[in-house]
């Protein structure tokens, strides 16, 4: 069923300018058939679990708080069309979300905070924990928080004498097959938290973890000064969007 206009959410610019007065008539009153619909399918949810739900009604359970008077089925089909599945399309950045007809302010809103969640929830998982036998829940924390960003992250995960992760940090941000690493700030912030190890973790946004020499190359570099200062490089690890690369697994720390 197409939407009306009058129930469509306006563009709204982030910096949350007025909704023009159009856009709000007749939606005073959510029309029956989308209150019962959705009243249909938090029912389904609370009695059968995520797992009774596909994953364009679980988004659309997610587009009810964002567009409480807007019929968003046409809206959750249009965004996983537009971006494939729903990690996707949560991970969309809010300039490419806002050229979906619907998709305004509160929803680029409640992506966010969908996201800062499950990358809150999977941190807890890791920190302050021996974070070496907890590697299966430190590479899921990577993975929520990394793989489908548009541009390069660099972060240095620091560990005490116990291997429990004290700090989990982003140096720098790039572009999108770069970012720029400096060693001395890596080893300086080492030093300020005391810290006597070292995890690299960084993303490929084309998706092959693959490292590159400039990868390679950095990473010997952090190694080297690490050694100088007596500080343990255990791993740098490269998150794709399904799968990551350890340098120690693959032996290229062996090779510095």
């Amino acid at each position: 069923m197409e939407t009306p206009d009058a129930f469509r959410e306006p563009f709204l610019p982030l910096d949350g300018a007025a909704t023009p007065v159009a856009a709000v008539v007749g939606s005073r009153k959510q029309p029956s058939y989308i209150r019962e619909h959705r009243k249909r399918l938090r029912q389904r949810f609370l009695d059968g679990g995520p797992k009774a739900v596909p994953d364009y009604e679980l988004l659309e359970l997610m587009l009810f708080r964002a567009l409480p008077r807007v019929d968003v089925k046409p809206i959750a089909h249009a965004l996983l069309k537009t971006f494939g599945d729903l990690t996707h399309v949560l991970a969309a950045p809010p300039e490419r979300l806002t050229e979906v007809q619907g998709v305004g302010a509160s929803v680029v809103l409640e992506f966010a905070l969908s996201r800062e969640v499950a990358a809150r929830l999977a941190r807890s998982k890791v920190l302050d924990r021996e974070v070496l036998s907890s590697w299966s829940a430190l590479l899921d924390y990577c993975h929520t928080t990394m793989s489908h960003s548009q541009v390069e992250q660099f972060r240095v995960l620091y560990l005490d004498r116990k291997n429990t992760l004290i700090a989990d940090e982003e140096q720098a941000q790039g572009t999108v097959d770069h970012v720029p690493v400096y060693p001395r700030e890596v080893m300086k912030r080492a030093l300020q938290l005391n810290a006597t190890a070292l995890i690299l973790v960084h993303n490929h946004p084309s998706g092959d973890p693959t490292p590159s020499q400039a990868d390679i190359t950095m990473t010997e570099r952090i190694d080297h000064a690490a050694s100088v200062l007596g500080l343990t490089l255990h791993d740098h690890v490269i998150i794709g969007k399904s799968r990551e690369l350890s340098f120690r697994a693959e032996g290229l720390l062996d090779q510095f």
